[in-house]
């Protein structure tokens, strides 16, 4: 999808917007300045248009003196990536010198860029957003983020500014590499092209754009999407970080398996589950690839006693399947690539429904679903409505008493039964 990025100084009503036009409360939102820790982004849609919006509120926590870089690398950054840019100034105060210098950057910048002059609660107040036309951005939206007076007009502009999409749609597999800076991507897209496609460096975040490489395989084409991060170009880093994300996360919605890589040096982080548990919010096929498997000592790690470490901290995404290699000596890579178009063939797969009540109803009888309101829950038998990604339905008489705990033992028990590895699925409940 596009990006809309929302960009300005701090407290002017960027996370305000952001979660109006999300429809959530993801951003927090405050009177103090940079109170926006975390980077969010979320999805909108207006006028049948969906897309992309990354609310970039909150430089540098803190430290007023370091907010002017700050916000100056936000838009460098955001004109790099964003498909449009949405400035916003606050009509209350007025035109600022460091409104001033944001508005310079965007005049040069080859994006389409929507100027909202926020906080025009009212009539009056919407008078000052003739102001902001002297930063030579055209037309100037007054409208209110709090109330949403004057939102509809500016939200047509955005749309209108919106790239169309893809004419023709690509059926190829496309595999995303994502994972932390430095564990190997782009080593391991070279390994698989057998050229330097990506620079390749010791320097973390070396690679600034995610770039999409082509390779043949057993005749097949697969489309391979390196997502490495921007370069760390200034001492404040924070911005740039958050974009690796975004990145990451445009190319989980756009492939069809993902594959995350670890650093088996420094093995599974926080940042990695979050990752994972994202990709398979969006039912994408999901592989973890072990890098660096070279510079493990082989006699106190057993690969079989390494992923039950990375397994008990995975939790409920343990049907993971994961592969040791060294991109740098390639040693492996060939069988991380096998057991990725494998999950990717598996997305595909259906089952009957004969063969599906022959597994699920004595498993059922075995674990029956616990009590609903004194009554009890009867499961009378399952679908499969549809696969890539695979979507089972259960008939019940009382779908509201089905547990997730309950839901998540019926999970395991059709990926034991017909080899779902790394293959999220969704499971609903309907009434019979």
């Amino acid at each position: 999808m596009p990006i809309l990025a929302i960009v300005g100084r701090p407290n002017v009503g960027k996370s305000t917007f952001f979660n109006r036009i999300t429809e959530s409360r993801d951003s927090i939102v405050d009177d103090q300045p940079g109170i926006t820790r975390d980077r969010i982004y979320g999805h909108a849609e207006w006028a049948g248009r969906r897309f992309s919006v990354v609310d970039t509120g909150g430089f540098v926590a803190n430290s007023e003196d370091r907010f002017e870089a700050a916000i100056r690398e936000q838009v460098a950054i955001a004109i790099q990536e964003a498909d449009v840019i949405l400035f916003v100034v606050d009509v209350t105060v007025g035109v600022t010198d460091l409104d001033q210098d944001v508005g310079t950057l965007l005049r040069k910048a080859d994006v389409p860029v929507v100027l909202l002059a926020n906080k025009a609660d009212n009539e009056e107040r919407g008078w000052g957003a003739a102001d902001f036309y002297e930063l030579g951005l055209g037309e100037v939206y007054g409208a209110s983020s709090i109330n949403g007076m004057g939102t509809g007009d500016l939200l047509d502009a955005i749309v209108q500014h919106l790239p169309a999409g893809e004419e023709e749609p690509d059926d190829r597999l496309r595999i995303a590499v994502i994972g932390r800076p430095n564990v190997g991507k782009s080593s391991l897209t070279n390994a698989w092209l057998g050229e330097e496609r990506s620079i390749v460096t010791e320097i973390s975040g070396t690679t600034r754009d995610a770039v999409d490489a082509t390779l043949k395989y057993h005749g097949r084409e697969l489309v391979l999407v390196d997502t490495a991060g921007l370069r760390k170009r200034t001492k404040i880093t924070e911005n740039v970080e958050f974009y690796s994300m975004l990145r990451t996360e445009r190319a989980i919605e756009s492939c069809d398996v993902a594959i995350l890589l670890l650093d088996s040096v420094d093995g599974l982080e926080s940042q990695d589950i979050k990752v994972l548990k994202r990709a398979e919010e969006l039912r994408k096929g999901l592989v973890i690839g072990l890098n660096k498997w070279d510079l493990i000592e082989k006699e106190t790690n057993t690969v079989r006693d390494y992923e039950q470490k990375i397994r008990d901290r995975l939790k409920t995404l343990d049907f993971i399947p994961i592969v040791t290699f060294s991109a740098l000596t390639g040693q492996r890579t060939g069988k991380l690539l096998e057991k990725t178009l494998e999950v990717a063939e598996k997305r595909h797969f259906r089952v009957s429904t004969s063969e599906l009540n022959d597994v699920m109803l004595p498993a059922i009888e075995r674990h029956s679903p616990p009590m609903y309101r004194n009554r009890r829950v009867k499961i009378k038998y399952v679908t499969q409505t549809k696969s890539n990604p695979p979507v089972f339905v259960f008939f019940c008489n009382a779908p509201k008493g089905i547990a997730e705990s309950y839901r998540r033992y019926l999970e395991n028990q059709i990926r034991e039964a017909f080899d779902f590895e790394g293959v999220p699925m969704a499971i609903s409940f309907r009434q019979k």
